[in-house]
């Protein structure tokens, strides 16, 4: 989910932003964004501890969190 609203904050909120002048949208979905960003940093420390990652598979999850596609190479690669 943190992937999903990240993806519609860059690709329709912030164009709705920018192009069109319509900063309401931003506010919706960039308050539901920074919730399940830090759910998602959470679970990534949470799936640290169950799951027995490395140091470097956790920096790589939380590295992923940052980029626009990264949650799904996670999800596929680690889970």
């Amino acid at each position: 989910m943190e992937g999903i609203s990240f993806l519609v904050l860059l690709g329709i909120a912030m164009p709705l932003k920018y192009i069109w002048d319509m900063p309401q949208m931003v506010q919706m979905v960039g308050m539901a964004h920074g919730i399940l960003f830090v759910l998602y940093v959470m679970g990534a420390i949470y799936m640290f501890k169950k799951l027995e990652w490395t140091v470097s598979q956790l920096f790589i999850a939380i590295l992923c969190s940052v980029l626009p596609f990264g949650p799904f190479y996670v999800e596929r690669k680690f889970l």
